[in-house]
């Protein structure tokens, strides 16, 4: 995952360091993490099908207790090419704030990787209309009285939108989201994005009948038609559902970098969810005494924890408020609430 993790910091633009001042900042941070669950984590593995027969395989995260009942629902959804069990971690730390927790692998990725890669022929679309729908089902015939939260990482932000199942959700969070197209990235990065997305990328798919991201370092092996879904995105499009309108309330969480980029692809993202509320919470890697924290950032402690605590008083109705310190404002939001603010008054 390294070269991976490298040119994602790059191109969303590596900020400097803040040094021991990062750091004690970090260190205070943590200090909200503790908890006092007073079960273990049971760890289930489960198996579910979607609605055009592909098999996916998953886990459930819950508190090992049988009288036990949560206090919130989440469907993990992951970036492109990224194993479930990189979640396994978040999911844990959110199971022992008091949440049942479901982590899957779409179909050809990770654990539900069944057949042969060369012979998978779904693409993006199927991951987004009939993987996560079929997440979403399982979890709410698991659970069918609770609110139905997710957690969207990367491109999965964009492919939620596409589950005919979104108007049940209740409550998101994004982290780290994006649409997947090269033109939201750093300029001085985008050259190198669009030989790699959009010509590298469809080429190796075309010679090897799939995308050799493990041997690369490039994340996991994608299958043929999700490689050249990604090679052909030459528009920021979101992957619409036929439901329509989704309205509900989101966290979204950003690193802010040197320069616009990485607020200015979050911000596209979110306009195509024309009916969200949102709460835009920005931050840098140097906030944490961090040179970059990579697209995994969100993943890995103990950077990780800190967002997993954010993401938890957002789902968790019985958590408690965090530390905010280490977020700044979004001068994209506040632009456009200022523009609101003057419409309002105009109208007025």
């Amino acid at each position: 995952m390294g070269y991976w993790n490298h040119l994602y910091a790059h191109a969303r633009n590596r900020p400097p360091p803040q040094g021991i001042r990062g750091q004690a900042r970090l260190d205070l941070a943590m200090n909200d993490c503790s908890n006092n669950f007073p079960y273990s984590v049971k760890r289930t593995p489960v198996h579910f099908s979607t609605v055009d027969d592909a098999r996916l395989n998953g886990t459930w995260f819950a508190p090992d207790h049988p009288k036990f009942s949560p206090s919130a629902l989440i469907v993990v959804l992951c970036g492109a090419g990224i194993p479930a069990k990189f979640y396994h971690r978040m999911a844990n730390f959110l199971t022992e704030r008091d949440a049942a927790v479901l982590t899957f692998d779409y179909r050809g990725i990770g654990e539900s990787r069944e057949n042969n890669i060369r012979t998978i022929q779904s693409g993006m679309e199927s991951w987004a209309e009939f993987d996560v729908g079929a997440a979403l089902r399982e979890a709410m015939a698991k659970f069918p009285n609770m609110p139905l939260n997710v957690i969207a990482h990367s491109v999965s932000a964009l492919l939620v939108g596409g589950t005919p199942l979104a108007s049940r959700l209740s409550r998101l969070v994004f982290f780290g989201p994006h649409t997947g197209y090269w033109r939201d990235y750093g300029r001085r990065w985008r050259p190198l994005l669009d030989l790699t997305w959009h010509i590298f990328m469809p080429a190796l798919t075309r010679i090897f009948g799939y995308f050799p991201g493990r041997v690369l370092k490039l994340g996991e092996n994608l299958p043929r038609r999700v490689a050249l879904d990604w090679a052909s995105r030459r528009q920021a499009a979101l992957i619409a559902s036929p439901e329509g309108e989704r309205r509900f309330r989101t966290l979204l969480s950003s690193f802010c970098n040197v320069r616009a980029e990485t607020l200015a692809l979050s911000h596209r993202l979110l306009a195509m969810y024309s009916n969200l509320r949102v709460i835009h919470r920005v931050t840098s890697p140097a906030a944490f005494g961090r040179r970059r924290l990579g697209h995994l950032g969100f993943l890995r402690r103990p950077v990780g924890e800190f967002f997993w605590n954010q993401a938890a008083e957002w789902l968790i109705p019985t958590f408690r408020k965090t530390n905010m310190s280490h977020f700044g404002p979004c001068r994209f939001c506040e632009k456009f609430q200022g523009a609101n603010a003057n419409t309002s008054s105009a109208t007025g």
